[in-house]
């Protein structure tokens, strides 16, 4: 392996033509020892007091059956870097102490296919994408179970933070809707994917496309500045998930996105445009320079907003309301660019789940196993209204 101390690398994308700011090249292999490294930091602490919200409205766990056996869990690391998937299990324990687990926990990209091999009863990470639903539709001819166990964070990168849309302080905007981010980060589209369905009735027009601070009601000075938008590598799950939110799934994007990867840096510790930690150069740095720019950050708060810099007011729909990112407004699920966490599970052409893993998931989604999300303090516990919804899936 090439010392670490001579990896670095920041990319930008723009206007079609790819524009490299390369002092040393950052290997795949490399990141991901410094990304272990991070987790063995982050993963045990508590980011939130155990008591932050009052979880007293979520359904209590019952019991519907006596369960026993080996759960074997495949997916994301965060379950088990964390001390959330300890907790759900001692917990859980207390109810079925006949219930064991099995854990193969190093990517969410695992989730899936390890479902459709047989090699696992439960998948846990971010929302599947296309390409891993395609696989379990060829091959069992349906699709998994989806259940929402929890919130992502408020400002724990890793942990499926939050997202927050970002302008320099000058700015005189300060809220923005879905329609006008997709205005600005979108482009003419012919439709958009929701899993593996075209819809056709997604298409819209380059008159929609936003591409001028006064198209967003700006003036005087502002009137006829060009935007420019900041974004994430396409090949990351939060250029997806954006596009999955604004763009009504198209993969159609202003054609002046300037796009950031993650790097290790010179002293071998892991940065992110998202960020394992404080940018020295790459999206934070140069958006902070760009009076003019825009970006989509996650967890923007602390050290991951970048400096000169501010949050906007964000709508679902056009006439309202706006919500700010806080830690409530994430977890109460008002602010609509919060992320989630699920479980995936395998069902039988009737849609029959195994009643050891049924119990679990609903352990998981009652106030017992949303206690356990929040004593770990990185994620966010559910609400009641999708507690409620998702045991009801589980009936």
């Amino acid at each position: 392996m090439k010392p670490r101390s001579i990896l670095f690398l920041a990319l930008a994308c723009t206007a079609g033509a790819v524009t490299a700011q390369t002092e040393r090249v950052s290997t795949g292999l490399a990141m991901q020892e410094a990304r272990s490294e991070n987790l063995k930091v982050k993963g045990p602490k508590t980011y939130y007091p155990a008591d932050k919200f009052d979880l007293s409205s979520l359904p209590a766990y019952e019991p519907q059956a006596r369960v026993a056996g080996t759960i074997r869990l495949w997916g994301s690391n965060y379950i088990v870097d964390g001390k959330v998937g300890e907790y759900w299990e001692k917990e859980f324990q207390k109810f079925h102490p006949g219930v064991n687990f099995e854990y193969h926990m190093l990517t969410t990209r695992a989730a899936v296919p390890a479902l459709v091999f047989g090699v696992a009863d439960l998948g846990m990470g971010r929302r599947v994408n296309t390409q891993e639903l395609q696989l379990y539709q060829r091959y069992k001819n349906r699709d998994p179970l989806e259940v929402v166990i929890a919130t992502g964070s408020y400002n724990v990168t890793g942990w499926n933070p939050g997202f927050g849309i970002v302008v320099h302080k000058d700015n005189p905007l300060t809220k923005i809707t879905f329609d006008q981010l997709d205005g600005v980060f979108g482009a003419e589209r012919t439709g958009g994917w929701v899993g593996t369905d075209w819809h056709p009735e997604f298409a819209r027009g380059p008159e929609k496309n936003i591409r001028t601070w006064g198209q967003l009601g700006l003036t005087g000075e502002w009137a006829d500045k060009e935007i420019t938008p900041y974004g994430l590598n396409m090949r990351y799950s939060q250029a997806t998930t954006i596009s999955d939110w604004v763009l009504a799934g198209s993969d159609k994007w202003n054609e002046k996105l300037r796009i950031y990867a993650n790097f290790v840096g010179a002293e071998g510790a892991a940065g992110s445009n998202m960020g394992f930690g404080r940018l020295k150069r790459g999206l934070n740095d140069d958006l902070a320079k760009d009076r003019y720019g825009i970006a989509y950050v996650g967890s923007p708060v602390g050290a991951n907003l970048p400096a000169d810099c501010k949050l906007l007011e964000v709508s679902r729909t056009p006439g309202g309301p706006f919500y700010a990112y806080t830690i409530e407004n994430l977890q109460s699920r008002k602010y609509p660019m919060h992320d989630e966490i699920y479980a995936y599970v395998d069902v039988d052409a009737e849609g029959a789940v195994d009643p050891k893993v049924r119990e679990y998931l609903r352990f998981i989604v009652s106030r017992e196993g949303q206690q356990c999300v929040q004593r770990d303090g990185k994620y966010l516990p559910l609400t009641a209204e999708v507690c409620h919804e998702m045991q009801a899936r589980l009936k």
